[in-house]
């Protein structure tokens, strides 16, 4: 779990790193409008990301690393200007350099409604960044239960294994997420699943002093 945890840490660093970008675009259409755009939905500003695009803007302009405006206001946790993005085309599969989708941003920040909105787009829950985590281990281990339930809703299995064998509900107990681990649990988690190291969620949950979810894993 300790190599994972680092992963971990490295790629929510890149999530930050990005958030706080503000580099030129490299995309179809003119450049400056394309800045523009990038620069509104950093700062969470909706009306000139409209403005922008109706200049020209590519809806899907780029940042060095692969942002786009899309990709930004789901870190921002912007609704609206995510809403708007999409009805004017924007790409809800589109991943940035670290692989990081918008449903991922979305669901590590535990932006519900924007999670509601790209899945009714057809974003795609199980694809994996470039380290091979999916948006359900972003909300897992950040806790963001109402996300983990959107998913769970949105198809995806409860017991499906992620990089190292491990499950969401391995996740939420290692980062001692007690009531991802309840909901995970009355979702039908099974907890006698292990890892590739032969551990439990309980288990994880023992090596990690997460005692309260060691609790609930003890129980029923």
């Amino acid at each position: 779990m300790k190599e994972i945890l680092t992963r971990t840490v490295a790629t929510v660093a890149l999530l930050a790193g990005a958030l706080g970008a503000c580099v030129p675009a490299h995309a179809q259409g003119d450049g400056e409008t394309n800045r523009q755009l990038l620069a509104a939905a950093k700062d969470g500003d909706q009306p000139s990301a409209l403005a922008a695009l109706q200049r020209g803007a590519a809806v899907d302009a780029m940042n060095r690393i692969g942002d786009t405006a899309l990709i930004t206001a789901c870190k921002r946790g912007d609704a609206a200007t995510a809403r708007m993005l999409i009805d004017h085309g924007a790409n809800v599969r589109h991943a940035n350099a670290p692989g990081v989708t918008p449903l991922m941003a979305a669901a590590y920040g535990g932006f519900d409604e924007i999670v509601v909105l790209l899945l009714a787009h057809d974003a795609d829950p199980l694809a994996t960044d470039r380290i091979g985590k999916t948006a359900m281990e972003y909300a897992a281990g950040q806790g963001q239960t109402k996300v983990v339930n959107q998913l769970l809703d949105a198809g995806v299995d409860v017991n499906r294994t992620y990089r190292n064998d491990l499950t969401a509900l391995m996740w939420a107990a290692g980062y001692d997420r007690a009531d991802t681990v309840r909901l995970l649990i009355a979702r039908g988690a099974n907890r006698a699943l292990k890892d590739n190291r032969g551990m439990t969620a309980k288990d994880i949950a023992v090596q990690t002093k997460s005692d309260q979810v060691a609790r609930l894993l003890s129980t029923g």
